[in-house]
């Protein structure tokens, strides 16, 4: 396979793994496929957060508001491998408990990667969320 056929099974294996399993109140499985090295940052839909104990304190935090996860579906809409870094862009539709309260949402999210020691790490995330019919004019 090429590099870039490698990280988008890495994309849908190990990451789409690990998300669900933060929407389910596990941060274990996504703490693992993160940077412990600067700089790491998110740009989230709920909380921003910047460096690693940061962005670690954010992922207690998240788990404690998400449980119940019926789905999670990462639609990739873009994707590349230069090297030692990557990068995806694309939905995650996502329908879990929020505070004990059934939720579905759409998030869009870009997220970039670096090659450590081999593995792939995510540096950074950006997401929002999608609004249904929203006025989009600016």
């Amino acid at each position: 396979m090429s590099d870039r056929e490698d990280f988008l099974a890495w994309v849908k294996s190990t990451l789409h793994q690990a998300e669900l399993a933060l929407h389910n109140g596990d941060a274990a499985p996504r703490r693992a496929i993160w940077s412990r090295n600067e700089p790491v940052s998110i740009l989230g839909a709920l909380r921003n957060s910047y460096g690693v104990q940061n962005v670690d304190e954010l992922f207690t935090w998240l788990v404690q508001m998400f449980s119940d996860c019926q789905s999670y579906d990462f639609e990739v809409q873009a994707y590349d491998v230069v090297g030692d870094m990557a990068y995806t862009g694309g939905l995650e539709h996502i329908s879990t408990s929020v505070e004990g309260e059934p939720r579905t949402f759409t998030l869009r999210a870009t997220q970039i990667y670096r090659r450590e020691d081999g593995q792939w790490k995510v540096v950074h995330r950006h997401a929002d969320t999608v609004v249904p019919n929203a006025d989009r004019s600016l």
